[in-house]
Order: structure tokens, then sequence, then C-alpha cells
């Protein structure tokens, strides 16, 4: 660019906030016209630094077509043995081929359309009929001979994954279009048309280019280009942005407090555009609608995980593959105000320094970079801070990835909640109990309660957790990430002050939150949440809008006005959108039934679920949905038919064998309802409500005894279980054992002394009468006795 054009973008830069005139190209820009894409080389005149470090990046070589150029892995007529399966690569005509398994178990070649990625690995996308792409499990690590890489490997490990089971490569869970195209291209519609169970994707760019993160720049593109010819051009927003990334508040980092050492923000942030932009991919989260807004919530478009169970291990480390967002929304440095950008370079992705250089660009080294704080030889890997605060967890076999909650190391929890800890990932010859006392020696027991022994308890069912979820809900001082799952976990505690907790956070300025109170509503009737949730129907952010919607879904009819009625209906119909742009997975359909079930739409509730099971015959939970309607419905010989066609595609699911088990006691056949029953209960033995119904079916054919062991090995699963120690009070009252009974009816008090105390005080009154004429022999049960 020509000094002369440059000195007009400083002046104009200067001037953005005036009303520009006397426009050349005012005449084109109509009002409400809309930007659009544009492509990259529109950026790379003005921005060739920006465009030089983006170019070999990440996001850079996120997608590309397969060429010479662009495949890493060697199908040089080689081949690879996975299993029993000895897959060939190879090149025909300038094109990239594989021999290995298909759809039906069979050998067939297939041709490499596009690359995927391309460190530590590189994925291949194959080309299916009706527009569909799937990612092959054949990849090749990528990283240098000396490291282990050069080699094909299968994305799986050594796992044996069949042509019949729902994860096999050709299947929905490896469809590229519904589970990669987002996040690896610019500007992708899916395009799926369910009539024809066919797609028509595209893109503005294969790969992750400029737009994809700042938003079509047509507008900014136009004023460019007035700019470059010295005039002046009206356009929406800041300079025809779509977006702004950098931040508005002009904040920096400030090291005030050197006692602390820990630079501090000199202004708050105002906003977190920028983290929800990049967590609209950096994130595990599913897909509202392709009509993603540039600087609005993310969960206006997407509905990101909280910590689940699952995904995230009870203090909030990383377990599955859940990529960033989660873990830095409940981080310390993210309530701070700390973004994306103030570690990593946007256009190339990589750290602004290597090493401990980065960290103390906020944390003072005369603080945190001695030996005194990290008790390690500071050359080697013990004194890397990312080591301690932000240690790695592998993914796809070859994948390491940092945990971005930057925490303190508890390993003094790791036994107490199962989780690991920075130190034995690296001493992993050692046990946590030797950390834990080099920890005390360094720097004292730890006292500090942390959320995650809260979430632990509460993924248990312990009472005690109920206040402590609640106490972390209401504090608007910790990080919204760790209030949402503290609300989200109140769900399994309905009671006044649960209810009431829900209540204060229905206004809060968080959408993660107030989509967590909603999700946790259940435990109220239909009265309490329509007038709880009803302004919720015109809330800004779409999640919390078709979250409160699907809540209201029930609401009779006499109690709404017809405004409200008409509230509820757009909000529905917003819902359903939500779901149908996700048509191509069976989860859409399964919700559509259950949002028709509960409008009592009997029959379009089945047409979803057929429909369900026709998109992914493989997923079992369609087919006990609908053996259940059929239930509500007195077709049980069509449940049944329908379960043993689930049982057929998914013979060791414990839900089918559960479902299956009811079904039979429905109709009175005991052997074959406690065949399944005990199935189910062996499969799952995590799930307390298989053991409690397969106990309570044991015990109506008179075997108390085994009803007794089924009930015990659960409870010690489960200490806290209401229907688990619900049976055992009633099966040990019928006994005449009463104070066993007691044991666990005291037990049941602890979590609601109104519900289940007069139970409690009832058996100490018939303990009484017996002990008063002699008559409770062999009922020397005592509290010590019951596993916890």
């Amino acid at each position: 660019m020509k000094k002369i054009h440059l000195l007009w973008l400083l002046i104009l830069f200067a001037l953005s906030s005036c009303q520009r005139s006397n426009s050349v190209d005012e005449a084109e820009n109509k009002a409400g016209r809309q930007p659009v894409f544009v492509g990259r080389e529109n950026c790379k005149e003005c921005h060739l630094q920006q465009y030089n470090q983006f170019i070999g990046s990440d996001h850079d070589r996120a997608m590309d077509a397969a060429t010479d150029s662009t495949v890493l892995g060697n199908f040089n007529d080689v081949y690879f043995e996975h299993l029993g399966v000895r897959s060939h690569f190879f090149k025909k005509s300038g094109e990239f081929f594989v021999n290995t398994k298909g759809p039906d178990g069979g050998m067939q070649n297939f041709k490499v359309r596009y690359v995927f990625g391309f460190q530590p690995l590189q994925q291949y996308v194959i080309e299916f009929p009706n527009g569909r792409y799937q990612m092959l499990p054949l990849c090749w690590d990528t990283r240098s001979a000396k490291d282990g890489g050069q080699r094909w490997f299968h994305i799986y490990g050594e796992e044996r994954i069949a042509p019949n089971d729902i994860l096999y490569w050709t299947r929905m869970a490896q469809n590229w279009n519904y589970m990669c195209s987002e996040c690896h291209s610019t500007n992708v519609r899916k395009n799926y048309d369910q009539d024809r169970g066919a797609y028509a994707t595209t893109w503005s760019e294969i790969d992750v280019s400029c737009e994809a993160c700042h938003g079509p720049g047509s507008e900014h593109a136009a004023w460019a280009r007035a700019a470059e010819k010295g005039q002046s051009l009206t356009v929406a927003g800041y300079l025809g942005l779509t977006v702004r990334l950098n931040d508005v508040d002009n904040a920096t980092w400030v090291l005030r407090d050197v006692q602390k050492g820990t630079a501090e923000r000199t202004a708050p942030r105002t906003n977190r555009t920028l983290v929800d932009m990049c967590g609209r991919c950096h994130s595990r989260r599913s897909i509202l609608s392709e009509d993603y807004r540039y600087g609005k919530s993310l969960l206006d478009t997407h509905q990101p995980s909280v910590l689940q169970q699952g995904l995230y291990f009870a203090d909030g480390q990383i377990q599955d593959e859940v990529y960033v967002y989660g873990s830095f929304l409940q981080s310390k440095m993210y309530n701070a105000g700390v973004a994306c950008s103030d570690c990593h370079e946007p256009h190339s992705g990589k750290t602004y320094a290597q090493g401990n250089a980065l960290c103390y660009r906020c944390h003072a080294p005369s603080k945190f970079g001695v030996r005194t704080h990290h008790h390690h030889d500071p050359e080697k890997t013990g004194g890397l801070c990312i080591d301690c605060h932000m240690p790695e967890r592998t993914y796809m076999v070859v994948d390491p990835r940092r945990d971005h909650s930057m925490r303190i190391p508890r390993p003094d929890l790791s036994d107490k909640l199962e989780t690991p800890n920075a130190c034995t990932n690296c001493h992993n010859d050692k046990s946590n109990q030797w950390a834990v006392d080099y920890f005390q020696e360094w720097y004292g027991e730890k006292k500090e309660r942390h959320y995650g022994e809260t979430f632990y308890a509460a993924r248990r069912g312990y009472p005690d957790a109920k206040d402590e979820l609640i106490r972390l809900a209401d504090s608007t001082g910790n990080a919204p990430m760790i209030r949402a799952a503290a609300l989200s976990l109140l769900a399994q505690y309905p009671s006044e002050q649960s209810l009431h907790a829900l209540k204060t956070a229905i206004n809060d300025p968080d959408p993660l939150v107030r989509a967590s109170v909603i999700a946790s509503a259940d435990m109220a009737d239909v009265s309490t949440r329509f007038q709880l949730f009803k302004p919720l129907l015109q809330d800004s952010v779409r999640l919390v809008r078709v979250q409160a919607a699907q809540s209201l879904a029930d609401t009779p009819a006499e109690m709404m006005t017809g405004d409200e009625a008409v509230q509820l209906a757009g909000a529905l119909l917003e819902y359903k959108h939500t779901l149908y742009i996700n048509a191509d997975h069976q989860t859409a359909w399964l919700n559509l039934a259950i949002l028709a079930l509960r409008q009592k739409d009997y029959q379009t509730a089945e047409e979803y679920y057929i429909k369900a099971i026709n998109v992914e015959p493989l997923f079992p939970y369609s087919y006990i949905n609908l053996a259940d309607l059929y239930r509500m419905q007195g077709r049980e010989n069509e449940g049944e038919e329908t379960l043993l066609r689930a049982l057929k595609q998914s013979p060791d699911m414990a839900e089918v064998h559960h479902a299956l088990g009811l079904l039979y006691v429905r109709q009175k056949k005991i052997d074959k309802a406690l065949l399944h029953l005990q199935k189910a209960a062996e499969l799952n033995p995590g799930a307390a409500r298989f053991a409690y119904v397969y106990a309570i079916a044991l015990n109506s054919t008179g075997d108390t005894p085994g009803a007794f062991t089924v009930l015990q090995q659960a409870l010690a699963r489960h200490p806290y279980d209401r229907d688990l120690l619900t049976a055992l009070v009633g099966i040990n009252r019928d006994q005449g054992l009463l104070r066993r009974a007691l044991v666990f009816a005291d037990r049941l008090a602890e979590d609601d002394a109104q519900e289940f105390g007069p139970m409690a005080a009832q058996l100490r009154r018939m303990i009484a009468e017996k002990d008063s004429v002699g008559d409770n022999p062999g009922d020397n049960f005592s509290r010590g006795e019951v596993t916890r």
C-alpha cells in the first residue's frame, strides 16, 4: 500500500466514531445491506503481517483437498494391520486410496477426498453417496520418527469397533457433516435434506480462515477500498467490521502488588466476545442454529456442556474430549478477566512466549519462578508452570492437550475424589499420599474446600451436598461455569431450599447460569415453573428461550392468558427449529418425540420415534422410548417386539434389558423378567435404579436374602439413594427386623427430615413396644454395619 493511502487509513481510524458523509459509494450502501463472506485474499493487502502469521497455522491447515502437497500420510503402496484387518494405502492416477473394511464389513477401496488437520496427526475424509462424508479411523501420526511418529494407527487404539457398533467409522458418530464441518471450515452450511436423507454442505473457504473469526468482511473491505482512494464510506459498526475482537475496554495488565506477584486488569472486562467466539469451536457443545451471530453470546447458537459427569472429573479436570471452553470458564484467570488472546497470538495460534516466559508476563518470576515456589529444578520439567497448573491428557492416541482450568494441584483430593493430579502424572511410580506428604512439607496442610468435593458428593447423592451446592450457586464470586454446574446438580435435591436457589439465579446476567436453572426446574410443579419461566420465553439468548419453552411445553391452556400462549407457542416453534437443524442425528427426532409426548400428541410422538430409529438403528434409546409409548397406550405386544429389535442391535445395553424386564413383569412372565432385570443390574452396576427394581422383583418371588444382597451391594455405591434405602426399610420392617429398618430410615431422615422423620419415629415406637414385651429377637443390627 502507498504511504499516502496508509496515512488516510490512520486518519480514518481516528475519525471512525464520527458520522461520515459525502461518500462516493453511499448510493451502494443501502439500508439493511448485509455483509457477505469475501475470502482471505481481500484481507491480505492491508493485513499482510497477520496473513503471514496465519499461513501454516493449525487454523489454516484445519482442512484441505487431498493433494500431493497436503497429504502427509504414506500412500506409497503400504499396508497396516489392526486387530486382524489389513488395510492398504495406495495412489492411483494421482489420487489417494485406502482399501479397508466398509459399511458391511467387507473390504473395499475408498478414495480420500480431503485431509483433516496436520499435527500431531492427520485424518482423512471419505466421500459417500448423498453428499455424506465420513472420517476414516486410520490416521497418520505426523510426529517425527524419533518421537514415535511417521506411522499409521487406529483412532480407537486397541479397541475393536465392529460394523454393528454405533461408533463404527461409516456411521453417524463419525460423520463429517454433522460432527466436524462447522469447526474446520469457514461459513459452513450443512444443508441437510431430511426428506431425501442427503447433504448439500457448502462453505466459503475450506479451512478456518480470517472470516471464520472476524465474520463476513465485505463491508470492511468496501470501507478499506474507499480509504485507499482517499474517500469515506458510511458503513455499519466499527469500520464495517462484523465484530470487534480487540479489547474495547483498553485495559492492560499491571503488577500493583509485589507481594501478591500477580498482575491485575486495569479495567473490568465488560464482555466476553472473544472468549465466546473461540468457544464456538473450542468447546464440547451442540448446535442450536447455523445462523451464527458474530459478537453475540455463544449460547444464542450453541449449547456448551457444563461440568457433567463423564466429561469432567468431579473437581473440573478434563476427562473426556471436552476441548478448552468449559475448562477455561471455571478458572480463576477467566474470572479475573483473562481472554484467549492474552496468551495466544490469535492469527498464528501460538503462545506469545515459550515456557515460563509466557506466564511471567503476568506472574512475577521473583515470586513464582523460584525454587521455594515450585520446589523443582528450574531447568527441568518440574519447573515448568504448565506442567503443574495445566497438566496434559492425551486424546486420539497421540494428541496431548492442556487443561485450561489452570488449577492449583490438589493431590490431597485425588484418593477422595478419584481424580488425577499433576504430581503423580509425572511421578507415575509414586502414590497420591507420597505427593500429599510433600505438599504438606512444602506448603502446609491444605484446608480450603474445593468445589470438586461438593460435586463429587452430589454425583453420589450425599444429602450434605445440597447446602454446599446452594452456597456455590449463590456465590457470584464463583466463575459462571462452577455456578452453572452447581445448579444443574441441584436437580437431584428437590426441596424448598433448592427451589429458592433456582429462583434467585433465574435473573442472573450470565445465560449459562440461567439455562442451568431451567435444566433443574423439573423439581417444581407446572404452575410454579410457568410463573418462574414465562419471562424467559423472551430472553435475549436463544438457548434460554428454547429451554424455557421445552420446560413449559406441558402447561395447560387454562393457565395462560392469550398473549402468554402466543409467546409459548413462538418459543416452542423456535425450540423445534433448534432440533430440525440436527435432523440428520437421531437425538433430534428423539427430542421432538418427547416434546410431542409432553403435549399428549401420541401419534406424532410415535412417528418421530420411528424416524429416530430409521436415522440410526443402533441407538437403543429410541426403541426404549417407543416401547414406553406403546405401554402407555396398552400396546404391550408391539412394545415387546420393539425392545427385542433393540436387544438384537445392542445385546449388552443394560437399559434395554431393564425395559424388557419391566415389560415382562407387567405381563406376569416373572422368570423372563428376572432374567432381564438381573442382566441389566450386572451390565450397569452403577445404576441404582436397576439394582432396586431387580431386588424388588426378587423379594416378590420370596427370595428375600437375594434381594438383601443386591440392595446392600448397590447401597455401597449409592449410600443415600432414596429408592434403595426405602426398599431396605420396607423389607426389614416386613421381616420384623425393626432395628435394621431404623438404621436405613435414619439415613433417609438425614436427607429429608420432613418427609422421612415420621417413618423413623414410627419405627422407634414399634421397637419400644416390642422391647417392652421382649419380642425383638435377632434384630441386633447396628448403624456401623451399614455400608457408607
